[in-house]
């Protein structure tokens, strides 16, 4: 039997085709025991110490996410990229918290290394351990390999509709609105959405929202949202935006011509699709109920749109009863 586990997990670390690996750990038996031995083995690696062991995280997780972690807290290995363009890998469980090594990376001459100063480990109630968090300072050596740092290919069930702010600035009766979003509304779609039951043919619908705002004189943009009508494109925007005021009227106030909304594409491997809403100066200058309505009136119509165009597509997910779910927690949130 050790022999056995040894050949399936040795398997797992070769089969690089995400279709393939699912199709085999499909046709294992004792699935049950096999989650075990898996999630066993991920331990070793969340303390991940070099690009080596990041990729053997990776796949582990990805295994798991095919055949259910069971008991255990689910969460995906990431890849993504720093400010100053290093990579940067984390866990991150289902309400987008960061879970063990969290790390950025630097480029040397021959491949990757951990920094040490900007390794964090976060606390994971399946640490054995139970290790509490240290940031940026968790102790690392350099060990630099000459690998590429994979980034997991699917995904674990999650509340699919994922509400953010582009920036932090905003008008100050808007405060109260933005902050409900994120204290209120966001934790009620992450602990009532299902994704279990909708399908795993989408992983995050992004909703982007820019707020206008005025810090002072040097720091301030108001959006001018434009004519739906005219369907303008990115190049058109400064040159519509001159018919309607002088250069120094755009310059005094901050104004930025906008479309109300930017739809970007779906892309089927990751399961993500990104919506840009941008509010003009107006909005923060309703009260907070009508805010409140307007708000979910422009996430609702944006919703909509991206639903029935995915649905062309013919994906295996049930966005209706998605969309009820989402439309019940958000009739509750504005009301």
């Amino acid at each position: 039997m050790k022999l056995r586990a040894n050949v399936v997990e040795q398997k797992i670390f070769e089969i690089e085709d995400l279709k393939e690996l699912e199709e085999f750990l499909h046709s294992q038996s004792e699935i049950e025991q096999l989650r075990e031995r898996l999630f066993a083995e991920f331990l070793k690696y969340a303390d991940y110490k070099n690009a080596g062991e990041w990729n053997k995280a990776v796949r582990l997780c990805e295994s798991l996410a095919i055949i259910g972690w069971g008991n255990h807290e689910p969460v995906e290995a990431l890849r993504g990229q720093f400010f100053n363009g290093n990579p940067a890998t984390c866990f991150q469980n289902k309400f987008g918290e960061t879970r063990f090594v969290d790390a950025i990376w630097s480029k040397r001459v021959n491949g990757f290394t951990m920094e040490q100063g900007r390794t964090s480990y976060c606390f994971s109630p399946d640490d054995p351990n139970q290790k509490q968090s240290v940031f940026w300072e968790y102790e690392i050596k350099e060990d630099i390999q000459d690998i590429r740092l994979e980034s997991q290919r699917n995904w674990i069930p999650k509340n699919p509709v994922w509400i953010k702010r582009t920036i932090g600035n905003c008008y100050e009766n808007s405060k109260v609105v933005i902050e409900s979003v994120d204290k209120e509304l966001k934790p009620e779609l992450d602990r009532r959405m299902r994704p279990e039951i909708y399908g795993r043919a989408i992983n995050r619908i992004i909703i982007n929202c820019s707020y206008s705002y005025y810090d002072h004189d040097h720091c301030k943009t108001n959006y001018i949202i434009a004519d739906e009508k005219l369907k303008l494109k990115q190049k058109d925007f400064y040159r519509t935006l001159l018919t309607m005021f002088t250069r120094q009227e755009i310059e005094k106030n901050g104004y930025f011509l906008r479309n109300r909304f930017e739809f970007g594409p779906f892309r089927a491997d990751t399961g993500k699709i990104r919506i840009g809403l941008n509010l003009e100066k107006e909005f923060s200058e309703l009260s907070h109920s009508e805010q409140r309505l307007k708000l979910s009136e422009y996430i609702l119509f944006a919703l909509n749109h991206v639903t029935d165009k995915l649905k062309k597509k013919k994906l295996d997910y049930d966005f209706d009863l998605m969309l009820e779910d989402f439309n019940s927690i958000l009739t509750e949130w504005k009301a």
